[in-house]
């Protein structure tokens, strides 16, 4: 299914460096091109796999990060998504007076966080659905209604291809810990809010400060190109790039932090 014309013209007036022909051929927009030779981590060779799309919303995502929240007594997916849209200045699904946000959801997947957003916001609102993924984004613009303001794109969440200061909130849910720099990534992901736009992150969380559990954490991230993130690391990153209100959600293995910008 192809983004309807109006999400796709205003996502290429996001762009930094918009494309003289936009690919659409596969319904997504496609900065990326031919995939480049390299050597993903084992961690990302899983998330780019064909199988792993097919399974992730309906098992993958609700038992593993359910589990990791510490289910039975942990939010759940639907809790989750909620806690998100709030967090973010969003409305919720059937508010009246949704805002009309512009909203990135970095390394989306199959997108089932894009479309929890987009009932976030209203009418003239958007949300963009990025990852490096194709066979993520094939899932996602399969299971994306026709209508609405959602458009998916395939390029680099660490190197973002947006201008600045370009959206009202940006989310990154389940991903960072998979980036080669999680801090360049973080850093564009400030960069392309605007002044009082919000930031949330749902991402790892190492159990104890001890130093034998960070040095097995390294060890896991040498081993599988996956970071476990100590309790500061994340509210210190916002902290140090100017954000305000920072909060935190710990759980047994995950932790979701977000904060907002000043305002200029």
């Amino acid at each position: 299914m192809v983004r309807s014309p109006s999400a796709v013209d205003r996502v290429l007036g996001l762009l930094r460096e918009p494309p003289a022909e936009p690919d659409l051929s596969a319904g997504y927009l496609d900065l990326l091109g031919p995939a480049e030779e390299r050597a993903p981590s084992l961690a990302q060779s899983v998330m780019e796999s064909t199988f792993l799309p097919r399974i992730y919303e309906k098992v993958w995502r609700p038992v593993g990060f359910n589990l990791a929240k510490g289910w039975p007594f942990g939010p759940d997916t639907a809790a989750e998504q909620a806690t998100a849209r709030d967090w973010l200045g969003l409305g919720q699904p059937g508010e009246a007076g949704r805002p009309a946000a512009t909203v990135l959801d970095v390394a989306c997947g199959p997108g089932n966080v894009t479309r929890a957003l987009a009932e976030g916001v209203g009418e003239d609102g958007l949300v963009v659905g990025l990852d490096a993924s194709a066979t993520m984004l094939a899932r996602a613009e399969a299971d994306t209604l026709p209508g609405g303001e959602v458009c998916y794109v395939r390029g680099n969440a660490v190197d973002l291809p947006f201008r600045d200061a370009t959206f009202d909130a940006v989310c990154c849910f389940g991903a960072l810990y998979l980036f080669d720099d999680p801090w360049a990534a973080v850093d564009g992901m400030t960069r392309v809010l605007r002044p009082g736009g919000r930031l949330i992150i749902l991402t790892s969380r190492r159990l104890t400060p001890l130093h034998a559990s960070k040095v097995g954490g390294e060890l896991i991230r040498r081993a599988t190109g996956y970071t476990v993130f100590g309790d500061r690391e994340i509210t210190g990153a916002l902290a140090d790039r100017g954000f305000t209100g920072v909060r935190r959600h710990r759980y047994p293995l995950m932790q979701l932090v977000g904060g907002t910008l000043p305002d200029a």
